[in-house]
């Protein structure tokens, strides 16, 4: 009996410990730990979630020398907000830009004209896929001496019977009747700018551009006004916002296409009225370069900033639903 009695006591003396260890320092030990590990989760999920927003890498572009204000002002203030990252920007033209962007050597390419066939072949090729974004318009500009006071217009025949390849022009004379027996001297983007595409399509009916003694070409805007500006008998064409950032030193020339000369501003280029010298821009993306967290942070920056900038460097916004159309291809 007493043993029976015994044996029951020590079953709930076990019993009674087993709930102490249960509910008291075990118990304490389990809620210490987990609330400890909560802290612990916390605190290391706030930190890595600050080291992902402090993005840093090279991102390398290159292209279109009239995109490359857009994209310089984009990623000048995209530094502002992440300075580790290191956005460098060339200035090759856009053919040169989609060799560079086929080889795989850069990011992103700026381009003026749409990419063509054979050079998207090249880049499938080479194993890049792209996402095409448009970017702004731009109005192809042409531009004359400051001292050319004869000029006040020129209509699209005499922009091609000046430019196109074979021509005979080599007085301003021979332009228009009335015109001054003044050399002319011609200033031109380089065959790997989109520039030059554009205007031997636009105006030179894809014929091709003259080359001779008459005509020096650039990769470089800012040689060609350079040219211009210190030639009385000088002519050129290059992209809007360069005639807008160099107008004390140029006159720009109105285009008569059919109804009546237009002069290119914000509002022609954007309305469209001043044709056929107005365009899109654009940027190519390498799909596999979208992966790294610098460069789709940067592009969906470009995307969402480049209109409230794109005015700034003279160049007419897309509108508003035509930039949430772009953004969306980033996504996929």
């Amino acid at each position: 009996m007493s043993k029976g009695i015994l044996m029951l006591a020590m079953a709930m003396l076990l019993v009674f410990a087993a709930a102490c260890g249960n509910g008291g320092s075990g118990g304490e030990t389990g809620n210490a730990p987990a609330e400890s590990a909560n802290g612990a989760q916390e605190n290391g999920g706030s930190k890595p979630a600050e080291e992902e927003a402090k993005l840093s890498g090279d991102i390398v572009i290159d292209g279109s020398s009239t995109v490359y204000p857009l994209t310089e002002a984009a990623a000048e203030e995209f530094n502002k907000e992440h300075p580790d990252v290191r956005v460098t920007v060339g200035v090759s033209g856009t053919g040169g830009g989609f060799e560079k962007f086929a080889a795989g050597e850069i990011a992103i390419a700026d381009a003026s004209r749409p990419i063509k066939d054979e050079e998207a072949q090249k880049a499938k090729d080479g194993g890049v896929d792209f996402i095409e974004l448009s970017v702004a318009y731009d109005g192809l500009s042409v531009v004359i001496n400051k001292e050319n006071d004869w000029v006040d217009h020129l209509t699209v025949e005499e922009l091609n019977k000046i430019f196109a390849a074979g021509s005979t022009v080599k007085t301003w004379a021979d332009v228009r009747e009335g015109f001054p027996a003044e050399p002319i001297t011609l200033f031109s983007p380089g065959a790997d700018s989109g520039t030059y595409d554009y205007f031997n399509e636009a105006i030179l009916d894809k014929k091709g551009i003259r080359n001779d003694d008459l005509i020096s070409f650039s990769e470089d805007d800012n040689t060609l006004v350079q040219g211009v500006a210190g030639n009385k008998g000088g002519i050129g064409y290059f992209g809007f916002a360069y005639f807008e950032e160099n107008a004390d030193k140029l006159k720009v020339v109105p285009i008569e296409a059919g109804n009546g000369p237009v002069e290119p501003t914000l509002e022609t280029i954007k309305n469209g009225s001043y044709s056929p010298l107005s365009r899109p821009l654009y940027i190519y993306v390498n799909k596999a370069e979208l992966e790294r967290p610098e460069v789709k942070a940067f592009v969906q920056y470009y995307i969402d900033n480049i209109g409230s900038m794109a005015a700034e460097v003279g160049y007419v916004p897309l509108p508003d639903e035509q930039y949430a159309k772009e953004a969306a291809k980033i996504e996929g």
